[in-house]
This record gives structure tokens, C-alpha cells and sequence, in this order.
């Protein structure tokens, strides 16, 4: 069917060619990324930066958080194409989850109560972000602990123009799956507002896999999650504003007992999340000072009959924030960054409510458009109230040698702190843990010809990570591990169509294997895409998972499990001058055997469609 549908497609957009426009857009290279702290232009910086823009993020409605980054070229979800309430690990290039930081708005997002620390991607719903930022590699100068394989900056839609806007997504698909999003935004003189509020429900899958012959049936893993996110932003003065947020997210996801063995029908996980603060800028004519501030919440409340035994579990943690920093020009071609920033973690438990505090100094010289030079070089200090100290430092340059080919490398060191829970914990808590530290290297070369007709980014990298904290009898700083790879990342538009995809490839040895759990070798993804009429806009999407081991957690031994494939098509129609569009979107893992696997027991088909509306 779907087959049919797509030749049904081309030929309607081939029919359409002749009279269709281009679609106007801005160009990668004016980009201004706000991740890097200077609001560089891609032209400028030397570093690995991807940018899923709101264009894609509108058309991306069908999916989830975890589903759009993982059609990114060195980005891997585990657990992100199984059952959607199934929890997700972003492995970026190689490295575990907890070695990618999370942001929102630039600040930094941190779990003090999980064991590695890390952003819960099922809470945010796609339809609350305007676009997302990417910073590929070795990060910490700018951003700390955590900042180890990669930045992804989730960037929150804002007030919009003077008046009020009413916008929202309604949906529904396989295994009874709904979502509804509501906003409203607008703005007068001097003060902007964005408030909008996401439920999404859905029964699910069993994750538990029903041995072969059996006929037991096993209750399905469904979730519910609800979303709340509010900015303000007021403009006091030509020079100084300030712009609150406030955000909540609930979910309740059902679990199961323990190594994929179906479990009561009352186990279950209740996360919640709750962030409040605010970003505030003051400019000058040369310069400008930037105040972040947050607290944030953290609670997992589980319900569990492990091992046969019914119990509760709650985990809380509280995070405090605050970064404050200056831009300065220092003539047109010399930008200055200097900042400090505050991290007070807090972990609450039946007996003992641990913190730790993390106080870092850092900055950098950003050095730019000197004929057809850049160079970014920067440095950051670090003091832990339980390690003591450490330090990092990041040297990025890039040479345009000439207006379609630009040349790229860094050097760095990066590092992540030991969680709340391996210090404090209840299980093999060590408090001499020391920070893990890595020495990253990469290198590529950037083609742009035609004005972005089509452009090639070849990135390749190496990761060298020491004092590596593992769980043996308890938590102990032990052994290298060391990852190398590259990514090939092409794209073409021309006419109505356009056309993206990527090949990468990673390998590591941990010390102990020399091969990653859950992380292929080869990945590669398609998109090809068509604004087949004003009205109507279609795609395709092809993704390819080469195999990878994983452990089986009956026999606890690793096992290899074979590749799969996914493809993805989406249709959407505009309606009521554009603001309202109907959209469908399909994906189907095309490997029979994928579906069959102990653990991946997703189905091979399933499909979301709905409206999405945009009224003023």
C-alpha cells in the first residue's frame, strides 16, 4: 500500500514541477547560533553545529522528541523506535547516555535524582520548541560537566506579534494513541507571551516479549504524559529586558516486573518536573551582559513487584542554576566571552538529603572573518565542594579557503562530574570518585556550491575518556575508553524538492569490549522531500541501524542483534489560507525479525495523523 501511495505521490509532484516556486528560506550560513554563548553565524565557527529548523519541526508533528533527533546524523536513541513510553538514552557519536547535555533556552537541564544525571526526552513535546541547536563534540568549555560527546539546545517557542495568536495540533494513531496541544501567544508594547499545553495519551505495546508458542497475553506498557510551558518576555528599556519561564511535565509510564517479564498491571513510573527562572539581557553598543537563572525539580515515583516482591521507590532532586556572562566587541574582527556560572545539585531520600555545588570560571576569544581565518580559543575552571578541582579548554579554528570551502578542526578536554547517586547513593556510593575527563579531536571540511544547492559537511573524530566511572561491587573510576568515527552529511534542494541524508560510523573499545552496547557501527538516513503545490508538501524518510550488541538480560550475556530498517512518510495539506493543515504520518520497520527480538518488541507498522492550526 504504502508502495503504491509513493508512486500515486511522485507522479502528482512530478505533474506539479513546472509551475511550482521555490520555497524562500534562510540560508544555513546566516544561521545565528545562540549555543556557542556569541551568536556566531555557522559561517564563522569551525564547530560541528546542526540546526533543525521550525520549518522541519512543523512538519515533524507525527513524531516525538527522541523520533526527530534520532534522524540526525551520530545520533542514536536507544529504546527511541520500541514502545513510545519506553525511557530513551541519547547516544551521540559513540557515547553513553549522560555524556550529551540537555538545554532549554541555553540553560542547562540535569536530573540530580536518576543515576546519570540526564534530561528525560519523553517530557517535551516537539510542538512546544520553535527549533533546536546541535553542537557536536567536546562542549565543556562553554558548558561543564556533562558537555562530553555534545550540546543539543531545545529552543521553547516565544511571544509572537502584537495581538493574540491561537495555535495547537490535535491527533491520533495506532494503539490508541492521542495527543492535543493548545497555545496562545502574542504581545503588546514592551511585553511578549507564549503559554501552551500538551496531553498526550497512548495504550501502547506490551515491551515484555511473549515467549514463542505461547498464548499468554501480557498487559500493554502505555503512558500519559501532560506539558505546561509558559515565557514571558519584558522589555523595560532599548537596552534591558528580562523574560520568565515557567514549566511543568507529568508522566505516568507502565512498567514492567524486571528483564522484559510482563508485570502487574498497577507497576508503574510517575515522573514529574517542574522549572522556574529567567533569562535577562542587558546591551550596550558594543557589548552585552546575560543573567540565566533556574531552579528546577526533579521526582520519579515507582511502583514495582521486582522480583516477585511489590515495593516503592521515590527519587527527588532539586537543581539550582545560575550563569551570568559578558560579550564584548573588541573591534569588528575580535569578540570576548567571559562568564561564571553556579550548580547546587540536591538529592532527597528517606535518610539523608546530600548536595554538592559546582562553581566554574571560563571563557573565550573569538577571532573572526580575519580574510579567511576564524579561530575560537577558550578555557574553564572548575571547583567541586567533593573533588576539588579540574580545568578544560577548547581550540577551534577554521579556514575558508575559498567562498564554497571551508576547512574545520578542534582540539579539546571535557568532562562530567560524579551523579548525586554515585557519591551518596544507597548502592556503591564512593565518595572519592574523581570527574571522568575526555581529550577530544576532530577535523572535516564543509562544501557549499550554488548558494546552498548543495552542500557536503565530512566530519571525523576521535574521543579518548579517562577515569571512567563503572559499577563493579560499587562505583569506582576505572580504565580508558576510547571512540573514533566520522559522519558524511550531504544536501541538495532544487525547484520544488529537496534532499538530505548522512552515512556515519563509530567504534570504541570500553576496556572491557570492543564493541559498544546498544550503538551500531554503520547508520545511514535519507529525507527527500517535495512542495508538490502552495498547498501541498510531502516526504520521505529511510533510515538504516547496522548491528550492534546488546546484553540479554536472562542469560546477562551480550548478544549480537541483526539491522533493521525504518522508513517514515508524511503527507501534509494546507487549509483556510495556511493556517490550518492536515497531516499523516506513517512508519514502518521493515525488518520482520526486529519486531521478534527479547526487549524490541515493536510493531512493524504504526501511523499518527491529525490537524494543526495557526489562527490570529
Amino acid at each position: 500500500m504504502l508502495t503504491v501511495a509513493s508512486l500515486g505521490l511522485a507522479q502528482l509532484m512530478i505533474g506539479q514541477l513546472a509551475n511550482a516556486q521555490t520555497q524562500d528560506s534562510l540560508q544555513l550560513k546566516d544561521v545565528v547560533i545562540s549555543a556557542t554563548k556569541n551568536d556566531q553565524k555557522q559561517s564563522q565557527t569551525g564547530k560541528v553545529v546542526t540546526i533543525i529548523s521550525r520549518e522541519v519541526l512543523d512538519r515533524s508533528n507525527g513524531k516525538s522528541l527522541p523520533d526527530l533527533l534520532s534522524e540526525q546524523a551520530g545520533i542514536v536513541i536507544s529504546g527511541g523506535n520500541s514502545n513510545q513510553g519506553k525511557d530513551k538514552s541519547i547516544f551521540t557519536r559513540g557515547a553513553l547516555s549522560g555524556y550529551t547535555l540537555v538545554l532549554i533556552d541555553g540553560i542547562v537541564q540535569n536530573d540530580p535524582a536518576s543515576i546519570s544525571g540526564t534530561f528525560d526526552l519523553r517530557l517535551f513535546s516537539i510542538d512546544q520548541i520553535d527549533h533546536i541547536e546541535i553542537l557536536k563534540g567536546g562542549q565543556s568549555t562553554i558548558y561543564g560537566s556533562d558537555a562530553v560527546a555534545g550540546v543539543i539546545n531545545i529552543v521553547t517557542k516565544k511571544g509572537g506579534p502584537k495581538g493574540n495568536t491561537i495555535y495547537g495540533v490535535a491527533s491520533a494513531g495506532s494503539f490508541e494513541t492521542y495527543k492535543g496541544t493548545i497555545g496562545l501567544n502574542g504581545g503588546v508594547e514592551g511585553f511578549s507571551y507564549n503559554i501552551n499545553y500538551t496531553h498526550l495519551k497512548t495504550d501502547g505495546i506490551s515491551e515484555a516479549a511473549v515467549p514463542p508458542g505461547s498464548a499468554a497475553i501480557f498487559d500493554k506498557d502505555g503512558f500519559k504524559t501532560d506539558g505546561l510551558n509558559a515565557n514571558f518576555g519584558i522589555k523595560l528599556d532599548e537596552h534591558f529586558s528580562v523574560n520568565p519561564f515557567l514549566r511543568y511535565f507529568y508522566g505516568d509510564y507502565k512498567i514492567d516486573q524486571d528483564g522484559f517479564t510482563d508485570g502487574l498491571p498497577s507497576n508503574n513510573s510517575i515522573l514529574k518536573q517542574f522549572s522556574a527562572g529567567f533569562n535577562s539581557e542587558y546591551k550596550f553598543n558594543t557589548g552585552k551582559i546575560t543573567l540565566n537563572y533556574s531552579h528546577q525539580s526533579n521526582s520519579n515515583d515507582v511502583k514495582s513487584s521486582y522480583a516477585g516482591f511489590p515495593s516503592n521507590f521515590l527519587n527527588f532532586g532539586k537543581l539550582n542554576v545560575v550563569d551570568l556572562f559578558y560579550n564584548q566587541k573588541l573591534g569588528n574582527k575580535l569578540d570576548l566571552l567571559v562568564g561564571i556560572d553556579n550548580r547546587k545539585m540536591k538529592l532527597v531520600t528517606d535518610t539523608k538529603n546530600p548536595t554538592t555545588n559546582i562553581f566554574a570560571a571560563y571563557g573565550s576569544l573569538f577571532l573572526h572573518d580575519l580574510s579567511i581565518f576564524n579561530l575560537e580559543v577558550g578555557g574553564r575552571y572548575n571547583k567541586h565542594d567533593q573533588y576539588g578541582e579540574n580545568s578544560t579548554y577548547s581550540i577551534t579554528p577554521s579556514v575558508n579557503i575559498i567562498k564554497e570551502v571551508k576547512l574545520f578542526g578542534t582540539v579539546s578536554t571535557a568532562f562530567k562530574v560524579p551523579t548525586l547517586n554515585m557519591l551518596f547513593g544507597q548502592y556503591g556510593a564512593n565518595l572519592d570518585l574523581k570527574p571522568e575527563r575526555s581529550q577530544n579531536y576532530e577535523a572535516g571540511i564543509n562544501l557549499n556550491i550554488a548558494d546552498e544547492a548543495f552542500t557536503l559537511r565530512i566530519a571525523g573524530f576521535k574521543r579518548d575518556l579517562t577515569d571512567a566511572i563503572v559499577y563493579t561491587t560499587g562505583y569506582i573510576n576505572e580504565g580508558n575508553q576510547k571512540y573514533k568515527g566520522f559522519e558524511v552529511e550531504p544536501a541538495a534542494k532544487f525547484s520544488v524538492f529537496n534532499i538530505n541524508g548522512y552515512y556515519a560510523f563509530v567504534e570504541g573499545n570500553t576496556g572491557t569490549t570492543n564493541f559498544l552496547i546498544r550503538r551500531p557501527k554503520h547508520t545511514f538516513g535519507i529525507n527527500a522531500g517535495s512542495q508538490a503545490t502552495d498547498n501541498l508538501y510531502a516526504s520521505v524518510n529511510f533510515r538504516y541501524f547496522g548491528k550492534r550488541f546488546d546484553t540479554n538480560f536472562i542469560s546477562y550475556l551480550n548478544e549480537e542483534m541483526p539491522s533493521y530498517n525504518l522508513f517514515n512518510a508524511y503527507i501534509e495539506y494546507a487549509l483556510a489560507k495556511k493556517r490550518v493543515k492536515v497531516f499523516f504520518d506513517a512508519k514502518n520497520i521493515l525488518n520482520k525479525k526486529y519486531t521478534e527480538i527479547i526487549g524490541y518488541n515493536t510493531p512493524g507498522f504504526n501511523f499518527n495523523t491529525g490537524v494543526s492550526f495557526n489562527i490570529r
